[in-house]
């Protein structure tokens, strides 16, 4: 279950303060954005740690409890919180109940990354375990029926396309695309359907395409040959995955075409 269900789930039947980052400035352990909820006994998700943290858990606590109106309050992450980081965090508290899930669930979700995943395959599979504990919203697609476990992580939402590349002119803008599908043939045409999105509306930051350096090679003249520019090709990552990892494992193929995604994530 996500942090995101978890929150929304215990707001069901008890209130809850929910602490976000609201600004930053220097060095911080968190993002804007980044959210905490904190209930009477328990918490859910995280605004950084330590001594922010738990000064957090204790003004919400007492938000809660004395009814108080939504505030911002700024810390300094110096020698008074005992956090060496040295920057500044403006935390927001709002007290939120049952009837705030709509918007809660609209807004907290909004913030997730769109990813594609094309193939429902091995590596496939073991690459949503690992998107599904991360902040992005997985749309899982393959052209072939009965192909996805019964069990999905939260953030995960599958579609069957048959053909598979259709399914390319549908995604939300913004999305980054992985594509390991099951044939090289499949694999070839959602190449293509995503390089004439994006020189049509030049909105798929990531095409990510499972494979080796020669497998691109053969690619690489397809596509040529069917009329785009080598600057066109460019935006194509083939092979995917962090470098320096040998070990051919699912898991540890999922592992590094995480890490890569985190990364585009974070530069664009």
């Amino acid at each position: 279950m996500s942090l995101l269900s978890q929150f929304l789930q215990a707001l069901e039947n008890a209130e809850a303060v929910l602490v976000t980052v609201d600004s930053v400035r220097g060095s911080v352990p968190r993002e804007e954005g980044a959210w905490m909820a904190v209930f009477a006994h328990t918490t859910v998700g995280t605004v950084g740690g330590g001594r922010l943290e738990l000064d957090a858990m204790g003004h919400a606590r007492n938000q809660l409890q004395q009814n108080l109106p939504e505030t911002t309050v700024r810390y300094a992450l110096g020698p008074s919180l005992g956090q060496c980081c040295g920057g500044e965090v403006h935390l927001r508290y709002a007290k939120v109940s049952a009837s705030d899930i709509p918007a809660l669930q609209a807004r907290l979700a909004h913030s997730h990354v769109p990813v594609a995943l094309f193939g429902g395959g091995h590596v496939g599979k073991a690459l949503v375990t690992v998107l599904g504990t991360l902040p992005v919203r997985v749309t899982w697609i393959d052209s072939r029926d009965e192909i996805f476990p019964a069990a999905l992580p939260d953030n995960v939402y599958c579609e069957h396309s048959d053909p598979v590349h259709a399914a390319v002119a549908e995604l939300f803008a913004g999305t980054r695309v992985l594509i390991m599908s099951f044939s090289h043939a499949e694999d070839l045409d959602i190449v293509a359907a995503c390089l004439a999105r994006q020189r049509e509306r030049a909105d798929l930051p990531y095409i990510g395409l499972i494979g080796s350096k020669t497998k691109w090679a053969s690619f690489r003249q397809r596509l040529l040959a069917r009329g785009f520019t080598e600057q066109e090709l460019s935006h194509v990552t083939c092979p995917i995955g962090i470098a320096g990892i040998a070990d051919k494992r699912p898991e540890v193929i999922a592992v590094g075409v995480a890490a890569q995604l985190l990364q585009v994530v974070d530069s664009s």
